[in-house]
């Protein structure tokens, strides 16, 4: 019986004397799942680990079965949208896939297959013949996803993915990443507490380099129940909420503010009363009970 997992266990890394992982321990099941952190967190770095695309300087790291350090293997069945996605700009759309075909050995009729099924899946069969350079933002990351599935990868792994791109887009986007998590497992790492709630049910939080959380988008909710509040107070007095509280809402209405909040315990302000979390809630409360948000700042 295969593997279809992704084992992780106490990687580290080392960027010169700065640890960029420290001990993370993660088992990855079929199916989307969500990293989610800040800038900085190390969501990177074990990206491009479980891509094999550089080594790991302590711990072990398996994908489906298969050691990250045999990285010949683990290139054929790992896809990976970077970030900053960029290639071939005067190319076509179909002569660019074509071409990513041929650099994976794919034979002529096999790579003409291949394409005209991705550009149907991700909806741009009608824009192969532009050059990468005049697609909007969110074609080229649709394009992206195109040429990582080109080789029929078992992990898809995609990395700040809808950064930048309009409300339109970046929902086809999502929509698109859970069809493709049909059949594999898709990795999807960002710091937008959206995308995470709207597409992935098991997910794991990192800060500076280590998982803080790990479970699912309801756990991280219940976890922050009791513990956001809400209150209406008047508008000069929110600079002064703000740095007593760690604040995940403000709405101006007129001369008054209403300030959604955390709090430990029922705050001292008139009319404040507790709210059912959601999802931005439970991620600042994760962030600061790890001392990675104080009242009213975040560390960066």
């Amino acid at each position: 019986m295969s593997d279809n997992r992704i084992i992780i266990k106490d990687a580290v890394k080392f960027y010169g004397k700065k640890q960029a992982l420290s001990g993370v321990s993660l088992t990855i099941e079929q199916g989307m799942f969500g990293l989610l952190g800040r800038n900085g967190a190390g969501k990177t770095t074990l990206m491009k680990s479980l891509c094999g695309l550089h080594g790991i300087d302590g711990g072990e790291i398996a994908v489906y079965g298969i050691p990250v350090k045999i990285t010949q293997e683990i290139h054929g069945i790992t896809g990976y949208l970077p970030q900053e996605f960029s290639m071939y700009p005067s190319m076509r759309v179909d002569e660019a896939l074509d071409y990513l075909g041929v650099l994976s050995c794919m034979g002529k009729d096999e790579r003409r297959e291949r394409a005209e099924y991705l550009l149907r899946r991700v909806n741009l069969s009608d824009s192969r013949k532009k050059r990468i350079k005049e697609l909007s933002g969110g074609m080229k990351r649709r394009f992206g996803i195109a040429q990582a599935l080109l080789h029929n990868p078992k992990v898809l792994i995609v990395d700040e993915p809808t950064a930048g791109l309009d409300p339109e887009e970046r929902i086809r986007f999502r929509n698109l990443l859970c069809e493709v998590a049909e059949e594999r497992t898709v990795i999807l790492s960002t710091h937008i507490v959206g995308d995470i709630e709207a597409t992935c049910e098991k997910i794991a939080v990192m800060n500076k380099g280590e998982i803080i959380f790990n479970g699912t988008v309801s756990e991280m909710i219940s976890a922050a129940e009791g513990r956001v509040y809400l209150a209406e107070i008047a508008k000069k007095d929110a600079v002064r909420l703000k740095k007593d509280y760690a604040v995940t809402g403000m709405l101006i209405k007129g001369d008054s503010a209403e300030m959604r909040f955390i709090s430990d315990e029922k705050p001292r302000i008139a009319g404040a009363h507790d709210v059912e979390p959601n999802a931005e809630d439970a991620y600042m409360v994760c962030l600061r009970d790890r001392g990675a948000v104080t009242d009213g700042i975040g560390e960066e």
